[in-house]
C-alpha cells in the first residue's frame, strides 16, 4: 500500500476544507457556499458507496476460493490457515473488548459528535432475535438493494465454496467471471477516489463550518491514537508469539529490517523480501517460509478485524449507539470473511470496501467514513507493522508444527498477490 499522490491530496483536501469552513464560520458566506459544496460531498459519497457491494461480492469470492485451494497443499498449510483463522478472531475480539473500554477512559474531545454526526441518522441496531433472523435472506436481490451485509456476506461465502466444489471447467469459468467485476469494479473505485480531493473538500468545508475546525482537528487526532491502539495490540500480541521460540531480542532484532520496510513503503508485499531474509535470520526452514510468506501476504492481514471493528465501534461511539453483543458479533463475523478477500488492496480501497460492510451489518452509519479515508494513510503504517509481525510469527509457528509435507510442492500452492 504505497502512499500514491491521490492519498495525499485526499488528505490536503481535507485540511484545506477543515480551514476553508473555519474561515467562513458563522458569517453570510457560508450560506451561500453550502448550498454547493453539500451536494458535491454527497454525490462522491453516493458514488462511494454504490461500489461496496458489488466488489465485495466478487473479492469474497476470490478469496475463498484461494483459501481451498491452499487448503489442499498438505497438512502444514491447513495447520497455518487454522493459525490464521485463531488470529483473525483474536483480532476482533480484541477490538470488541478494548476499543469500549479505552473510548471509556479516553473520550473523544468536545465537539466530536458534530463533526461526524451532522445530518445522519443512525441505523437501527438489531436485537438478538432480529439478528439470529438476519443472517438469511429469503431474496438476496432485496438484501443488496437494503445493504444488509450479513446476509450478504453468508451468501457469497457460501457460494464461493459451492465453486470449489464444481467441476474444473466451470469452476475456473465462474472465478474468472468474479476476477473480471473485481477488476472492473477496482477500476470504478479508483476513478471515484481519483475525485476524494474534491469531494473531502467539500464534506470538510461542511463539516468545519458546523464544528468549527478546533474540534474537527482534535477529533481526526484523537481517532488515529484509539484506532491505531487497537493494531498495537495485535502488534504486542505478534511479537509475542514470535518471541515464545526465538526469545524476545533475537526476534525484534531480526525483525528491525522487515518493520523498517514496512513503515517506509506501507506495503506488506514491498515487504516480503525483507520477511524473507527475516525468517531466514530467525532459522525457519526455507521450505516453510517460502510458502507461508507469500501466501500470508495474499490472504491475512491480522489488524483487519481489530482496526476496521474499531473504526465502525468509534462512529457508533460519536452517534451515542449503543452497541449490542448480536451487533458485535455480526460486526466480526463480516469483519473476519471481509478480512479474506481484500487484504491485497491499496489501503484507501481498501478501507472503504472492508469497513462500509463491517458498519452497516452492525447498524452503524457509513457516511463518516467519507472523511476517515483521508487520514487512513496514519493508521495505516499501524496495520503494515503489525501485520508484517503477525506474517513472520505466522511461519515461525507454522514452522514449529511442521511435519515436513510442503518439501517438495511448496511452490505449487503459492497465490500471486496484487500490486
Amino acid at each position: 500500500m504505497t502512499l500514491r499522490l491521490p492519498v495525499w491530496l485526499t488528505f490536503g483536501g481535507l485540511v484545506a476544507g477543515l480551514i476553508a469552513g473555519s474561515l467562513i464560520a458563522g458569517r453570510p458566506v457560508a450560506e451561500a457556499v453550502l448550498p454547493v459544496s453539500e451536494p458535491v460531498g454527497a454525490l462522491w459519497l453516493r458514488a462511494l458507496q454504490m461500489t461496496i457491494i458489488p466488489l465485495v461480492a466478487a473479492l469474497l469470492v476470490l478469496g475463498i476460493t484461494q483459501l481451498a485451494s491452499a487448503a489442499r497443499a498438505g497438512a502444514t498449510a491447513r495447520r497455518m490457515l487454522l493459525f490464521v483463522a485463531g488470529a483473525l478472531v483474536f483480532s476482533g475480539l480484541a477490538t470488541i473488548i478494548a476499543m469500549p473500554l479505552l473510548l471509556g477512559a479516553v473520550p473523544p474531545p468536545d465537539g466530536a459528535q458534530s463533526l461526524l454526526a451532522a445530518n445522519v441518522e443512525p441505523q437501527e441496531v438489531p436485537g438478538l432475535a432480529d439478528f439470529v433472523l438476519s443472517l438469511i435472506a429469503p431474496n438476496i436481490v432485496a438484501a443488496a438493494a437494503e445493504t444488509s451485509m450479513l446476509p450478504l456476506t453468508i451468501f457469497f461465502a457460501l457460494f464461493a465454496v459451492a465453486i470449489t466444489r464444481l467441476p474444473e471447467d466451470q469452476s475456473a469459468s465462474l472465478r474468472g467471471f468474479f476476477e473480471a467485476v473485481a477488476n472492473a469494479m477496482l477500476l470504478v473505485i479508483g476513478w471515484v477516489l481519483w475525485l476524494a480531493p474534491i469531494g473531502v473538500f467539500a464534506l470538510a468545508l461542511g463539516v468545519a463550518v458546523r464544528a468549527g475546525g478546533d474540534a474537527a482537528f482534535l477529533t481526526l487526532i484523537h481517532y488515529i491514537l484509539t484506532v491505531a491502539a487497537m493494531g498495537g495490540i495485535v502488534l504486542v500480541a505478534a511479537f509475542a508469539v514470535g518471541a515464545v521460540r526465538h526469545g524476545p531480542l533475537t526476534f525484534a532484532r531480526a525483525m528491525l529490517p522487515a518493520q523498517a520496510v514496512a513503515i517506509s513503503t506501507q506495503s506488506s508485499l514491498a515487504s516480503l523480501p525483507a520477511m524473507l531474509a527475516t525468517a531466514r535470520r530467525l532459522g525457519i526452514g526455507e521450505n516453510v517460509s517460502d510458502f507461508v510468506l507469500p501466501l500470508s501476504v495474499a490472504i491475512f492481514r491480522a489488524t483487519s478485524p481489530a482496526m476496521n471493528l474499531a473504526v465502525a465501534i468509534y462512529v457508533a461511539h460519536l452517534f451515542g449507539i449503543e452497541l449490542t453483543w448480536p451487533a458485535m458479533l455480526a460486526g466480526l463475523a463480516v469483519a473476519f470473511v471481509i478480512s479474506i478477500g481484500s487484504v491485497s488492496l491499496p489501503g484507501t480501497i481498501s478501507f472503504v470496501v472492508s469497513i462500509g460492510p463491517i458498519a452497516l451489518a452492525m447498524g452503524v452509519p457509513v457516511e463518516p467514513l467519507a472523511l476517515l479515508v483521508a487520514v487512513e494513510m496514519l493508521p495505516d503504517i499501524m496495520r503494515t507493522l503489525a501485520n508484517v509481525t503477525a506474517d513472520v510469527a505466522l511461519a515461525s509457528a507454522t514452522d514449529r508444527n511442521s511435519d515436513g509435507d510442503l518439501a517438495t510442492d511448496s511452490g505449487s500452492a503459492r497465490l500471486e498477490t496484487e500490486a
